[in-house]
């Protein structure tokens, strides 16, 4: 009997992680790290609660650290099957795995050097020489909505999902054992893209399935309805009138080059001063190599900037600061200036000395631009409280804070019932993950009002039958 469970995107929206177990194959659906909230961090330390040498193949959805993140510490375990994503979650992996695996390194050395750890010595979670063992592993898929056989009985197709750059649906078909592939279907979401976002085409109508995997990040939240690039021009255009900082943390993926995208656009509409803008952040400057060669994800907005023999990911006056030398240069700088860093949560990164500088200035400004997880600093600052922890130190927060909604990347339930609807029929039973318990309760109940479906919010190690 075929079965599904989830060891992670459930409660909370990291760690993402679905296990089908068929009669004669074991497949990974994501294999995310945990972030936040110091229990769920816990979990990325503990034994897997399966062997990874058992596993025939994973299936990543995109490349977010909190759906890939723990790919590295797999491999190190033992784990030695193919690896299938899109072209350009591949990509992006080059960047990201290998990045996150030096961050533990020096997150690791950083700490034992200024006595920071209740352990010693502390340790990476894995290395980059991990992350590069993993990256041999990678099958990337050819041709989206093409099936390909990926173990003994198991067919998957991926489809695009407009998150990031390679995000995708993934359809999971399994046979039933001589019966010529006529058994379950089993489709995961991943991270669902927000409508009318630039860059990146929308996410493509849901096939037919048995069973639905359906992320509920903003199950119970409407995006912002005002228009992020007005809000950014606002915020822009106040940092220059008072000759301050704006500080913007943010993912390095997909959300930095829709900034820049933008703040081009009000660069050449003559709606904001030309400013000093800073990416502050190698993978972000990799990651915008890899979205400008992915022509076949852009959409029409970025093809037409092309025509034009324009670069539609630079502002007029950017840099790109790639060395820990010119990050550094970067808090020598004075007046009216733009950073953008990452993580987008604040849960490590470049962005974190940035914050320390810039957060008990009260003429400086952070926008969040993104979901603040429980627990992490992000959040935490944006919950009001009047001081945080930074790398071993207390930084009080004088800064003005923003947030601007509409930049998510992720569909809001009304644009996931949009998604939806698209369906061909009603799955058997549909299972929402990826959000923290009330987004996830509230968008059960969303899909239950609207289509009549059986949709449930799984536990964190519970078990499915798929019959």
């Amino acid at each position: 009997m075929a079965s599904i469970s989830f060891w992670g995107g459930v409660g909370t929206v990291t760690g993402s992680k679905y296990l089908i177990e068929a009669d004669r194959a074991r497949v990974l659906v994501d294999c995310g790290m945990f972030q936040g909230l110091k229990e769920l961090r816990e979990r990325n330390w503990q034994a897997p609660p399966f062997d990874p040498r058992s596993l025939d193949a994973i299936l990543i959805t995109h490349a977010h650290i909190d759906h890939t993140g723990y790919l590295p510490r797999l491999v190190s375990q033992g784990f030695a099957g193919p690896i299938y994503c899109t072209r350009g979650t591949a990509d992006l992996l080059k960047i990201l795995l290998p990045d996150a695996g030096r961050l533990q390194e020096e997150d690791a050395d950083y700490r034992n050097r200024h006595n920071l750890t209740k352990h010693t010595p502390a340790l990476p979670l894995y290395t980059e020489a991990d992350a590069k063992r993993t990256l041999l592993l990678m099958r990337p898929v050819e041709n989206m909505g093409a099936p390909i056989d990926i173990a003994k009985d198991v067919q998957a197709e991926f489809r695009i999902a407009g998150h990031i750059l390679g995000s995708s649906l993934v359809l999971v078909r399994l046979a039933s054992a001589g019966d010529d592939r006529s058994g379950r279907s089993v489709l995961f979401s991943g991270d669902l893209g927000h409508y009318d976002q630039p860059i990146i085409r929308h996410p493509v109508a849901p096939p037919a399935c048995d069973y639905l995997l359906c992320e509920s990040t903003y199950g119970d939240r409407l995006h912002d309805s005002r228009d992020p690039k007005e809000e950014l021009a606002r915020i822009i255009n106040d940092a220059a009138a008072r000759n301050a900082a704006v500080l913007i943390p943010a993912f390095a993926v997909g959300r930095t080059q829709e900034l820049v995208y933008l703040i081009r656009e009000l660069e050449e509409e003559k709606r904001v001063p030309v400013l000093p803008v800073s990416v502050d952040s190698p993978m972000a400057a990799a990651a915008t190599i890899a979205y400008s060669r992915r022509t076949e994800e852009q959409d029409e907005g970025y093809a037409s900037v092309l025509g034009r023999h324009q670069h539609p990911l630079r502002t007029h006056s950017m840099v790109t600061a790639t060395s820990r030398e010119d990050s550094k240069r970067l808090n020598a700088a004075v007046g009216a200036r733009v950073i953008i860093s990452a993580s987008g949560m604040m849960t490590g990164g470049r962005v974190l000395h940035h914050a320390i500088r810039l957060l008990p200035e009260p003429q400086s400004t952070i926008v969040f631009v993104g979901y603040q997880a429980t627990g992490t600093i992000g959040r935490r600052i944006l919950n009001g409280e009047p001081e945080v922890k930074i790398l071993g130190q207390r930084v009080p927060i004088r800064c003005r804070i923003e947030q601007i909604g509409g930049f998510s990347a992720h569909a809001d339930w009304q644009e996931l019932l949009r998604w939806l609807a698209g369906m061909p029929g009603p799955p058997r039973r549909t299972f929402l993950t990826h959000g923290e318990p009330r987004p996830a309760a509230a968008m059960a109940n969303h899909v239950r009002e609207r289509f009549g479906w059986v949709a449930e919010v799984p536990q964190y190690g519970e078990r499915f039958e798929l019959i």
